[in-house]
């Protein structure tokens, strides 16, 4: 027995909400491509830290922080990547089906499309804060110039996840303000 008031779905309506609705698959490919990168970011950091364990004794205090420096960077945008793997995935294509699963995320299970925003500008300023980290400890070689703009754009970058994080609360608590 249907509703009183609801119409029958015309065919059309059918097919093209069908076709709208799997176009999500087309996202697939992009992951991949996703896990390939990092694939890619994992022989970085084996290379990296082969050149930190077998170059130690030819390197400087300062080379050795810069060179751990960087492979926490990887790190950070391996971490990332599967952020935006795993959550995207479960958010625009289909569930994982993880629950249960001794390994799955504690963040995945109350994922959506705002709370991967939050995640992604606050791991986005994390990677900034080790690259600028990074060039402080390098500003010798480089231009009070440079390291100005990395400042401005990592505070740029401070003031969008805050921002974000802000209109999320406003739009997941209306009624708190």
């Amino acid at each position: 027995m249907k509703p009183p008031n609801t119409q029958p779905i015309s065919t059309s309506n059918k097919v093209l909400s069908s076709v709208l609705f799997g176009s999500r698959w087309l996202q697939v490919p992009l992951y991949l491509g996703l896990i390939i990168a990092q694939l890619v970011y994992v022989v970085h950091f084996m290379v990296e830290l082969e050149h930190l364990v077998f170059g130690t004794f030819s390197l400087t205090e300062e080379k050795i922080m810069l060179i751990v420096l960087g492979l926490i960077d990887v790190v950070m945008i391996s971490n990332l990547l599967i952020m935006v793997i795993v959550g995207g995935y479960e958010t625009f294509v289909s569930r994982l089906n993880l629950e249960g699963h001794p390994d799955e995320p504690e963040w995945l299970s109350h994922v959506n499309a705002n709370v991967l925003k939050v995640k992604l500008a606050t791991a986005i300023i994390g990677i900034s804060s080790i690259h600028l980290l990074k060039s402080f400890i390098n500003a010798p070689n480089l231009t009070n110039e440079v390291l100005l703009w990395q400042t401005v754009i990592h505070m740029a970058f401070i003031a969008s996840a805050v921002s974000i994080a802000y209109i999320d609360r406003l739009m997941v608590h209306p009624a708190r303000h």
